[in-house]
This record gives structure tokens, C-alpha cells and sequence, in this order.
């Protein structure tokens, strides 16, 4: 016998399955379930994994960290979270890791890998972020890419977010997720794959001192998921994010004004090639759900490169 949609779903044992999907379908829509076309480059190939201890550090919460045959897992709890530092600091460069987030409850919850000179230019300092918003477990997690130029001084800090969900799961597996940062440009990479450019247009909007590269997870509930609409529940905790395949290649802050960081692109430019453009703005296209030069509720004299 060959039953219909409506037949099947009409069976009482079929129910319960039939929710279950239609309640994954609006978290990742099946429509965009075959991922964005190839890049048909890879920039993480060009770059080799580095061990966890020969470039980085712990940076707070000792006690929250874990380093297991190449793998490191962080973690906050109501005490404390976590957070680890690179060795060293880069003008420039290639930064990336494999992520696997927590699944289930996880608002307020920041997981993050991102570059800042914060600590040597507090109120006034540079960053460029890759942070992920903690959600509840019927909504997907945010991926919020952001850039700060001599950052928070006068208490007006001015953020360049772009957000995004994901064409997949990220608690399922590790991803990899990268900034590429050289004179010209910032490009945000998920699994190879550019989701974000942000030009050099002047010096006043572009970050051009030294950075480290940090990680770490710590409770923002004042604004992380849904501008702190929810908060982080401890009676979930600990909250977990684990980081593999660490890479890092770049100019060093001591490096000559010669030392050029990994190409973008197979042509050795700064600039993505036509596949790499052609795989952004399909993302862009299905997976961006937030663009500040696009909010009209921003002051636009304060973000020119807009």
C-alpha cells in the first residue's frame, strides 16, 4: 500500500516524527540544505596547524580550561568562564580554528575567537571578532562578525556588526572559522568559505595596530540573544565550547614592513576571486540576518565607510 503526505501523517506513530522535522525545517531550512557553491579556494590549506601551547596561552580561568591531545575545551559556570591569549601579537595575518559549540539552552553565552589590542589600549582599543550568540534551543545560533576601530574611549562604542545563521549545525561538528587581516582588507572565512569583506576605505574606519588573538566564553546576558531578552540559565551550566586545529600565520609585530601575511585568494591578491565573490553573496544572500549599514536606527556620520 502506498500512503500519501497527508495519509502518513495522519498515522498516530508518525505524528511525533513529523513535528521533530518540521521543527528542524525552520531552524535550517531545507530550501539552502546543499550549503553555499565552492570558493574554489582554500586559504586554510595554506596555512599549518599549530599546537595549542606553541601559540597560546591561558589567559583567565585556569580552572575552566582543558587542553586534551591537541583539542581545547573551555567552559563557564557560575564562578567563572574562560579565556586564552596568542604569544604573540600581528599586524597582520591568517587566524582561525575549529569550533564546536554546545547544544540545547545556551543564551547569554558568548563562545568567541577574535583579535583585540584591548589590554594595551584600554578605552580606545582594536578588534575584529567572530562571536557566537548563545540561543535557545529552538532557534538557531547567530554568528556575529564585528570590527571596532580605537574602540569604546569616549563611552560611544561603535560596532560594524554583521550577523549570520548557518547553513548547518554548529553543535554537531567542528567547523573552522577564520580572519584573514592585511592592510587592505578583513575577510571572515567559514569553512573556507568568505562570508564577510570589510575594505580598507580609510584610515580613520580600517584597524591597523598590533593585535593578539584571543578566545573565550563568558555570560553576556545583558545583550547577546536578543538584545538580553534571555539570559543565561545556570541550571544548564557548564557551558561548553570546544577549539581544534588551531592556525595562525601572519606578520608579527616585529616583523619588517615587507612581511606580506597568506593571500585570500589563489591568485596571491588581496582580493577574492570571482568563485570566492560568487560564494559570499550566496551567503549573504540566504544566511544574513543582520548588517548594520542597513539599520536605520544607526547614526550613518559615525560609520562613513557605509
Amino acid at each position: 500500500m502506498v500512503l500519501s503526505m497527508p495519509s502518513l501523517f495522519c498515522l498516530p506513530f508518525m505524528a511525533p516524527i513529523f513535528s521533530s522535522f518540521l521543527a528542524l525545517t525552520l531552524i535550517f531550512p531545507l530550501s539552502n540544505a546543499q550549503g553555499p557553491p565552492s570558493p574554489g579556494f582554500s586559504p586554510s590549506s595554506r596555512v599549518s596547524t599549530v599546537a595549542f601551547h606553541k601559540g597560546f596561552r591561558n589567559l583567565w580561568g585556569p580552572q575552566h580550561q582543558k587542553l586534551d591531545q591537541g583539542s581545547l575545551t573551555v567552559w563557564l559556570d557560575k564562578s567563572s568562564g574562560s579565556g586564552f591569549k596568542s604569544l604573540r601579537s600581528y599586524q597582520s595575518g591568517y587566524f582561525g580554528a575549529a569550533m564546536k559549540l554546545q547544544p540545547g539552552y545556551t543564551a547569554g553565552v558568548i563562545t568567541s575567537f577574535y583579535l583585540s589590542n584591548n589590554e594595551e589600549h584600554p578605552g580606545n582599543h582594536d578588534e575584529i571578532d567572530i562571536e557566537f550568540l548563545g540561543t535557545t534551543p529552538d532557534k538557531p545560533y547567530t554568528l556575529q562578525t564585528n570590527v571596532y576601530i580605537r574602540g569604546s574611549g569616549d563611552g560611544n562604542i561603535i560596532g560594524r556588526e554583521m550577523k549570520f545563521h548557518l547553513w548547518f549545525d554548529p553543535t554537531k561538528d567542528y567547523h573552522n572559522y577564520a580572519i584573514l587581516w592585511n592592510p587592505s582588507e578583513i575577510i571572515f572565512f567559514v569553512d573556507d568559505v568568505p562570508i564577510r569583506r570589510y575594505p580598507r576605505k580609510s584610515d580613520a574606519t580600517f584597524p591597523i595596530r598590533p593585535m593578539w588573538v584571543y578566545g573565550s566564553i563568558w555570560d553576556a546576558s545583558s545583550w547577546a540573544t536578543e538584545n538580553g531578552r534571555y539570559k543565561a540559565d545556570y541550571n544548564y551550566q557548564p557551558f561548553v565550547g570546544q577549539y581544534t586545529n588551531f592556525k595562525v600565520s601572519g606578520c608579527t609585530a616585529n616583523n619588517p614592513a615587507s612581511c606580506r601575511p597568506p593571500s585570500a585568494s589563489p591568485s596571491g591578491s588581496s582580493s577574492l576571486s570571482r568563485q570566492q565573490a560568487l560564494a559570499m553573496n550566496w551567503v549573504q544572500k540566504n544566511y544574513l540576518v543582520y548588517d548594520y549599514c542597513h539599520d536605520p536606527k544607526r547614526d550613518h556620520t559615525q560609520i562613513p565607510e557605509c
